[in-house]
């Protein structure tokens, strides 16, 4: 590149000489350009370019198919498309295309939750207070097929009240993606827009499905199946979270992307993030031995490694005992986690099965130490070994199944659809230690005290 990006990663719409044009104006002749100056000049080709490619792109008609194969073909022969760059300024566009997700509704509160809610004021006193969002994500593609741990992850660190915001999608290249998992658990994943802020009021766990959050895109899907290769589209799903979480875990399966997703972080604005990459090319924190990590925060970028046994206490498992399954045997798996039941379903072993065959205890301990290590990001744990103390508490208390429970059932109100309403026994049932069953004890017990 001949010089500095233009762009202010975070906030494109208001920097950048191109960032401003108006969308009327963007076409195939003026893509034509860009197309002419990447082929021909891919040294002189900047980020301010490659976001105005991309903001052809995300209109129908900015491009032709043609035009939109021939320059993600280019970019990826150019080497560009690995540019920390030049993948924020394509991943801030996508952004600035997307569904706005501004208030999601569970801002801090002195008073009592309503009846059904969860009760936050305890729970955000704890580690640093962090309030905001976070997610815990994988760039897929690595090829091993694990059982879906983020998203099962994700719903155990909501288990402790920390409002994870969490973005994904279907199987692109796994048998079970994290909508598949969800869909399978009888959620409903394509609510109206306008019922989102009534999630994170009722539980700490949100999910957002991706199609749904970004149109602009759907376009463009023929053309990427047209082309049978990867190209930077495949790298951009965990940096376009609509609700912008300023923390996050981010996988990879490639250590050379490690660097470059930390930086692409550090350029979009993101306070605090841990990327990892298995040792063994898996876009997660590996339950087998040794995980790269790249550890961003107050916009420096430090490089290390961790270890399940040496950092957070745990076994160590083949990636073969923590293989996955269909979306419906993952389900099954799922909530035999979230029951914290010792008993597996018939398609896992108990204990793990000397031929390594996938079993419960390793899947488990593969789920805390992604939890852990997300709910170190999240401010909620001092220490790894402390994260999966968190964790264990979260699945043990019933807060993991209460924050899914809280999701599931919200998705389908949101949807139109009658839900039972719970009750909890006298002495709270499975009351998670800082969840909204806390919070209906209370109200239950007011309700008996005016009688």
């Amino acid at each position: 590149m001949s010089g500095q990006a233009s762009i202010d990663f975070a906030n494109p719409q208001v920097s950048g000489q191109n960032a401003t044009k108006d969308d009327s104006q963007l076409n195939p002749d003026t893509f034509k350009m860009l197309l002419k100056k990447l082929v021909q000049t891919p040294n002189e080709f900047e980020p301010d370019d490659c976001a105005q490619c991309f903001r052809h792109l995300c209109i129908r008609g900015g491009a032709s198919d043609a035009q939109a194969g021939a320059f993600l073909t280019a970019l990826a022969l150019s080497g560009l498309e690995s540019e920390p760059e030049m993948v924020a300024a394509c991943a801030s566009v996508l952004r600035q295309h997307a569904v706005a997700v501004t208030d999601l509704g569970a801002k801090p509160s002195d008073s009592d939750p309503k009846h059904d809610h969860w009760d936050y004021r305890e729970s955000d006193k704890e580690g640093e207070g962090y309030t905001g969002y976070v997610d815990i994500v994988g760039t897929g593609g690595d090829g091993w097929d694990t059982f879906n741990v983020s998203t099962t992850a994700a719903v155990v660190v909501a288990g402790t009240g920390v409002r994870v915001a969490k973005h994904g999608s279907k199987a692109a290249t796994s048998t079970s993606g994290s909508a598949d998992l969800l869909l399978s658990l009888d959620c409903r994943l394509s609510f109206p827009l306008s019922t989102l802020s009534t999630f994170l009021p009722s539980s700490p766990f949100l999910f957002l499905f991706a199609p749904h959050y970004h149109p602009a895109l759907a376009h463009i899907a023929p053309i990427r199946r047209s082309l049978n290769f990867r190209t930077v589209f495949n790298v951009l799903g965990p940096l376009i979270n609509p609700a912008k979480p300023q923390r996050m875990l981010l996988g990879v399966a490639n250590e050379q992307l490690g660097s470059t997703f930390a930086q692409v972080l550090k350029l979009l604005g993101v306070e605090r993030a841990l990327v990892v990459c298995g040792f063994e090319g898996l876009d997660e924190i590996s339950p087998a031995g040794e995980t790269h990590t790249w550890w961003l925060e107050k916009g420096e970028i430090t490089k290390s490694t961790i270890h399940p046994t040496r950092d957070f206490g745990l076994s160590t498992h083949s990636l073969s005992s923590v293989r996955g399954s269909t979306p419906e045997l993952n389900a099954l798996t799922f909530t035999t986690i979230l029951s914290n039941s010792s008993q597996p379903p018939s398609h896992l072993s108990s204990p793990a099965s000397p031929e390594d065959s996938p079993s419960l205890q390793s899947i488990t301990d593969y789920v805390l130490l992604n939890a852990a290590a997300l709910l170190r990001v999240a401010g909620r744990a001092k220490d790894w070994k402390h994260g999966v103390q968190l964790a264990r508490d979260s699945i043990a208390s019933g807060g993991a199944k209460t924050a899914f429970e809280g999701f599931r059932d919200n998705s389908q109100k949101a949807m139109g659809e009658n839900v039972a309403i719970k009750t909890v026994e006298d002495d709270g049932g499975v009351a998670a230690k800082n969840g909204f069953v806390k919070a209906w004890l209370r109200a239950k017990q007011s309700e008996e005290k005016g009688r």
